[in-house]
């Protein structure tokens, strides 16, 4: 049984245990991402979305890229955490990746203050932001939407995603629509 199905077939009882199971996968892909330059890590970025790109024998396109989000994520984890820790001086801890992987699933993720929620939504929101469908991350104030938006859009940009904001202050259409066609945007 693969990783997802372990997770997605967990009772209640079995979850935590099953996104345990994440962080080891995502750790033996990290000494291969602390070996390569800036560079190559933006470039296997795009090797990710390209097979995203050529995922399964799909009902639809979509779908097909959707489904083989799961089969990335230990990957596109171990990408992210190396990037945010060159970008940010940031590494997603152990817990942060389970954290991101719940989030990734659907799940209800509860985090104190402090304790880096920031930080873990880069990982679903990267992985997601790989089928090219666009992912919004809300937030509870224009503040926060803002500063998320400057602070993150460093991991987003080095792994080379466009981040887009949407505020009250942004007045120009133009410059809306744009921020709403990103493959990652903030509001």
């Amino acid at each position: 049984m693969g990783l997802f199905d372990r997770l997605l077939h967990a009772g209640e009882g079995r979850k935590l245990k099953a996104l345990e199971s994440v962080v080891p996968e995502v750790g033996a892909h990290e000494p291969e991402m602390e070996r390569r330059s800036d560079e190559e890590l933006r470039a296997h970025s795009a090797e990710l979305r390209r097979r995203l790109d050529r995922a399964g024998d799909p009902v639809t396109e979509r779908e097909a890229r959707l489904d083989g989000l799961d089969d990335q994520l230990p990957e596109a984890f171990a990408l992210v955490r190396e990037t945010a820790r060159r970008t940010l001086g940031q590494r997603h801890f152990d817990v942060q990746l389970m954290g991101g992987a719940a989030l990734h699933l659907g799940w209800v993720s509860e985090m104190k203050t402090g304790e880096g929620k920031t930080l873990v939504a880069t990982l679903p929101v990267y992985l997601n932001a790989l089928a090219g469908y666009g992912v919004h991350v809300v937030t509870v104030n224009d503040y926060l939407a803002r500063r998320d938006a400057e602070w993150m859009s460093q991991v987003y940009r080095s792994l080379g995603l466009n981040v887009g904001i949407v505020i009250p202050e942004v007045y120009d259409f133009g410059a809306k629509q744009a921020a709403y066609r990103a493959e990652v945007t903030y509001g």
